[in-house]
């Protein structure tokens, strides 16, 4: 589908391909996934040849870019490794959008320019082991003292905590009316004393995978703190849109690789006589592998054109998350179904989308909560 890219856009996409296919090949992707290697030569690579700072203004070293040139950025990496795009976009979300919407002048000086570098990794913290979908009701807290503040608690979940230098952590720092009240986020030095970070197995993701932290006593500056005081709900908020963007776009690049994948397998792949793609129960599957995928496509890229002009609505990144997750999902299933015994065997990467693609539709937000969005948009 055309998508009526601009010709700076179509460039920016083919240099970009033609630095992945040099620094993060199908084999990379793969050795990665088995080994637990987080993709470091090709997320340093993409920092030495300037794309981190696609989003970051021209006034602070970057290139100014708009959210559908994220986008672009995001679904790319993500097409050719989907856990090295979610590592860009846990960067460029908590390390640059973050620091430049609610980051002192100090923060902006610090952090960008390191950012621009591709020398800087940001992870966030939210989750905690009792407030998941409810996320607001979490309980870590940040106890103010004398030039700062002392953090205890536990998170969840906080994926690249252990590759990380900065973690923006959501915290509780006084007790309001409505559990949105009181909140306050900070910038944390992961290497702080105090901070226990706890490798979690999972099912997919393996390169990057998630971690749990236990902080216990940890003592940060006030300088730390990110935006307003007691008043970081909101903050969360807007970061969490910006993630739905970035995520939604990764893992549509993902998905179309499963696709491409399929799609070539039944190509080549022959059964009674001629190649399976033929058959009508295989060729199906492809159409509407087809259609989902251009239908995630066309709202991602709908969602970033709406951010960059400041019309999103929380209903349009509820729906982006949604459809993208689910379709990812069904594709990956779909193209494993498709490769039949072979796509169980570990050594076909269809395994890889088909694992990685389950956690689409639970982490940041299940479908469940996102279809709750969406109905009370509708008045329901």
């Amino acid at each position: 589908m055309d998508f009526s890219f601009t010709q700076d856009q179509e460039t920016l996409r083919a240099h970009l391909n033609e630095l992945l296919d040099e620094v993060c090949p199908p084999q990379y992707a793969e050795r990665c996934d088995n080994e637990a290697h987080p993709p470091r030569e090709a997320y340093e690579a993409l920092g030495k040849h300037g794309w981190f700072g696609l989003i970051v203004p021209v006034e602070w070293g970057g290139s100014g870019g708009s959210a559908i040139e994220l986008a672009i950025l995001l679904e790319e990496a993500g097409r050719h490794f989907e856990e090295l795009g979610t590592w860009l976009f846990r960067t460029l979300t908590y390390g640059g959008y973050a620091v430049l919407t609610h980051g002192t002048q100090a923060q902006k000086e610090t952090l960008l320019p390191k950012l621009v570098r591709g020398e800087l990794s940001v992870c966030f913290g939210l989750t905690e082991p009792h407030s998941g979908s409810d996320a607001a009701a979490l309980t870590t807290k940040a106890t103010a003292v004398d030039g700062g503040y002392v953090i205890n608690g536990q998170k969840i979940f906080t994926s690249g905590m252990d590759i990380s230098d900065y973690c923006v952590l959501v915290t509780r720092t006084s007790t309001g009316a409505k559990k949105q009240q009181g909140i306050t986020n900070f910038l944390v030095d992961t290497r702080l004393p105090g901070i226990e970070i706890r490798k979690i197995k999972t099912m997919g993701t393996r390169a990057i995978g998630t971690t749990q932290v236990f902080y216990t006593d940890v003592k940060v500056p006030a300088s730390a703190v990110l935006g307003e005081v007691d008043r970081g709900w909101e903050a969360v908020d807007a970061y969490l849109w910006y993630e739905r963007l970035g995520l939604s776009a990764a893992r549509t690049g993902a998905a179309l690789a499963a696709f491409d994948y399929a799609l070539e397998y039944a190509k080549t792949r022959k059964q009674f006589g001629r190649p399976i793609g033929q058959f009508q129960a295989i060729s199906h599957k492809l159409a509407d592998m087809k259609v989902m995928l251009d239908v995630a496509r066309t709202l991602v890229y709908r969602f970033a054109w709406l951010m960059s002009q400041g019309k999103a609505t929380r209903v349009d990144a509820a729906v982006v998350k949604l459809q993208t997750s689910e379709a990812y999902k069904a594709v990956s299933d779909m193209g494993l179904q498709i490769l039949g015994g072979y796509g169980y065997c570990m050594e076909y990467p269809m395994q890889r989308f088909f694992r990685d693609s389950r956690l689409a539709t639970i982490g940041v937000g299940t479908s469940e909560i996102q279809r709750n969005i969406i109905a009370r948009g509708l008045g329901l």
